[in-house]
């Protein structure tokens, strides 16, 4: 098996679990865009709680709160990514944004079926689920982001005329859980770049997109 062929589960330094028909949440960023020593922070914490689970609780209540926590993890290396402080913001510049917002339509229909995207200065998020290969199983996330990436980190550094890594190697990843959660994750995409102060409605932003009527 190689490292891009699908698998229910595998963990590099974050865990990454695909299931068969799976909506998948995924955010990328820049190499570069966050401290080390905030990224360790961050897990110290969440590790820390979760090891404080009460170990009475049940396997359903015990998940909910692991879930919990990784949403607060997620928020918290969110609110770090959108002040744009910590390092490049390459995605601010518009012929970089459009080549990928180009990159995830053109896999639309081929790899994925795109629900939606926005792309903010130092990172991006894209919600979308991977479509079956002939063997019935979907193709799988890895194979996705790394031709993703690998593509517009080489068309990025032609544009911006620089070389070395564009993408930080690892992306996180998040199983979309059910209806209600769906449309939580494309208003919280939609909305990002209006909750970083960089437009006063979603629609204002170029870099953003979904299918669905909202």
């Amino acid at each position: 098996m190689g490292n891009t062929d699908y698998r229910l589960f595998y963990r590099r330094n974050l865990p990454h679990y695909q299931p068969a028909n799976a909506t998948l949440f995924v955010t990328f960023r820049l190499a570069g865009s966050l401290p080390v020593e905030i990224l360790q922070r961050l897990r110290e914490e969440y590790e820390r709680t979760v090891a404080e689970f009460d170990k009475t609780l049940s396997l359903r209540e015990r998940s909910e709160m692991e879930y919990a926590a990784q949403r607060r993890f997620f928020g918290r290396m969110d609110a770090y990514l959108d002040t744009g402080e910590y390092g490049p913001a390459w995605l601010q510049e518009p012929a970089v944004a459009q080549m990928v917002v180009e990159s995830l339509h053109f896999r639309h229909g081929r790899v994925y079926d795109l629900d939606a995207f926005s792309i903010m200065p130092t990172h991006a998020h894209v919600l979308f689920s991977p479509l079956p290969l002939s063997n019935e199983k979907p193709h799988s996330l890895s194979s996705i982001m790394q031709s993703l990436k690998g593509y517009t980190a080489h068309k990025a550094n032609e544009i911006l005329g620089r070389e070395g890594a564009f993408w930080h190697h690892e992306s996180y990843d998040h199983v979309v859980r059910d209806t209600e959660e769906h449309k939580r994750i494309v208003r919280y995409i939609l909305n990002n770049p209006v909750k970083a102060g960089l437009a006063t409605a979603w629609q204002d932003w170029p870099w953003s997109y979904t299918k669905h009527q909202l």
